[in-house]
């Protein structure tokens, strides 16, 4: 069985600052790592290969990535795929990007994706290359079962649980619930080194290809504590929190 994990490199975000005063993200010196979902993903793939065999594609469209790409080869990809992104992208040109790499590699059977990035959330990149592809898709699932001629997913809808079956080739996007992706041993990271990572240009896929949307300011948001300790009778300091909370807006 043939799959295909789309990764994304990512910010760090639990390590990005915010400047008070511009209120612009301080992106100098944080670490990019693989988004979080995405290694649910690439566990899931990783699963499904240990009961059916086959191959595993880590692919992203990401400059500089080569770091990253080790880590799911070291999880248990068996090969690595980059694809540098111009100048100036969106989602359309990283889809159509993806698709044409996909394209590229020739059989498969899965795709797999996490059900969004930690860094945008748009849940977006999914939903999408299943639509350039032109092959069925299942989102959101929580749990994976590939057999020989088809896959069975489940997700959670709160109050019910949807069963959803496809045949081959299928996109299926997860959940973080899915899975708790596996760390990988030394002997696993010394062996990702063995591994060919292969680095392909836009141009070579997609020539001239230009996004339909430009980020034009990125700011974050920075949170204020009042620091307010109530030290009154416990009945009194519930009410003087409900009263402060009502203020604030945050009560109605």
């Amino acid at each position: 069985m043939n799959i295909i994990v789309c990764a994304k490199q990512v910010i760090d975000i639990s390590e990005m600052k915010v400047d008070p005063s511009t209120k612009k993200p301080i992106l100098q010196g944080v670490p990019f790592k693989i988004s979080d979902i995405d290694k649910n993903a690439m566990e899931t793939a990783i699963t499904i290969k240990e009961k059916n065999g086959g191959k595993i594609t880590a692919l992203t469209v990401s400059s500089d990535a080569k770091e990253r790409i080790k880590e799911l080869l070291a999880m248990g990809a068996d090969e690595g795929i980059i694809v540098n992104p111009p100048d100036k992208y969106d989602y359309h040109v990283v889809s159509m990007l993806l698709a044409e790499a996909i394209k590229k590699i020739g059989e498969y059977d899965i795709v797999l994706c996490g059900e969004a990035s930690i860094d945008m959330f748009s849940g977006q990149i999914g939903p999408r290359l299943a639509g350039i592809l032109n092959i069925p898709q299942i989102a959101y699932a929580q749990s994976v079962n590939a057999e020989k001629d088809k896959v069975t997913c489940e997700k959670n809808m709160g109050d019910k649980a949807i069963t959803t079956e496809s045949t081959y080739p299928v996109l299926i996007t997860v959940t973080k619930e899915i899975n708790e992706p596996r760390l990988p041993s030394l002997m696993q990271i010394l062996g990702a080194a063995n591994k060919a990572i292969n680095e392909w240009t836009a141009d070579s896929l997609i020539k001239d290809i230009k996004p339909f949307v430009e980020t034009i300011e990125l700011k974050g948001v920075p949170m204020e504590r009042k620091n307010i300790v109530y030290k009154d009778d416990i009945d009194e300091s519930i009410n003087q929190l409900v009263e402060s909370l009502t203020k604030e807006g945050v009560l109605r």
